[in-house]
């Protein structure tokens, strides 16, 4: 197999015309110049260089072999512009799913961050709780995504990165007395997707009650409208709160640990330059993971 640099060196001598000269544009010593020219008709068997006086010029076959290294070490640099494009992030394109809590909060911060420095690559969204953000990874339909989960649970073939545990918090009416849910026994609950209604049965359950669940929803704006009208109580997340928080509902943090919040990639590492970095700005500081914290309070007064 020809040697790259020595064809380099070829490509050189044809260009510059002398020893001297190629060896001052590659930046050589002479004699180095030379042994790799002299290595290189070893390699092929061909004579690629004839004496002329105190100098050399390309015979035929030299002449032949420069003009196809030329066109061999313009691929190559072409070759490695791409790679260096796709590794630099200077292209190319990921693709994040997230609860939309998430989407409400901490992610855009931690995507404005990426897409600043990154302005060619093509950041793409998809809403999805966490089963079916789990099931765009495995699919391929998506490079990175935020889920989350309450306990123990299967994470679908993906590797998770903890982001961090968020609070939970009790959400009723201003006036309504009582830090412990078991004051809120008789009262009317909303729930919302399907691993939060587990968590609340959980919790009620620990507190000695099964709570009378009235109205289902997902929408973490809905819900505290209805809270606000008298139609119930819920516990909502941390993040649901600073997603949007009703000035017309109150809130109290919930001990008893919270929902923690993970990044999910599938496959084996390394991952591709782009999931890898956005996932460096979901971990990061500028991410902006700070719960809203708190003992009891209006909503909206924080």
């Amino acid at each position: 197999m020809l040697d790259v640099t020595r064809l380099r060196v070829l490509v050189a001598l044809a260009r510059h015309g002398t020893v001297t000269a190629a060896a001052e544009a590659l930046h050589y010593a002479q004699p180095s110049v030379s042994h790799h020219l002299a290595r290189l008709e070893a390699e092929t068997g061909a004579q690629l260089l004839q004496r002329v006086g105190r100098g050399v010029r390309l015979t035929p076959a030299g002449l032949l072999l420069a003009e196809r290294a030329e066109e061999i070490l313009g691929r190559l640099e072409a070759a490695e512009a791409e790679l260096a494009e796709h590794s630099g992030l200077r292209a190319g394109r990921v693709r994040l799913a997230a609860f939309p809590s998430a989407l409400g909060s901490f992610v855009p911060l931690a995507a404005a961050g990426f897409a600043a420095d990154h302005p060619d690559v093509a950041l793409e969204f998809v809403e999805a709780e966490p089963p079916e953000a789990l099931r765009l990874l495995r699919a391929g339909e998506a490079d990175l995504a935020v889920v989350f989960d309450y306990g123990p649970a299967g994470s679908g073939g993906a590797r998770l990165t903890p982001l961090f545990e968020e609070p939970l918090h009790l959400v009723t009416r201003p006036g309504e007395e009582g830090e412990e849910l078991s004051a809120f026994r008789r009262a009317r609950w909303i729930a919302g997707c399907a691993r939060c209604r587990e968590s609340l049965v959980r919790r009620c359950g620990e507190a000695g009650f099964t709570p009378d669940i009235a109205f289902t929803t997902d929408d973490y704006v809905a819900v505290q409208a209805l809270v606000a009208a008298g139609l119930g109580v819920t516990i909502l997340p941390d993040l649901a709160l600073r997603a949007h928080r009703s000035p017309a509902v109150a809130t109290r943090v919930l001990g008893g640990g919270g929902r923690r919040v993970s990044a999910a990639v599938h496959g084996e590492p390394p991952d591709p330059p782009a999931t890898a970095r956005l996932m460096e700005y979901l971990t990061g500081p500028a991410a902006g993971h700070r719960p809203t914290g708190g003992r009891r309070r209006r909503a909206g007064t924080g």
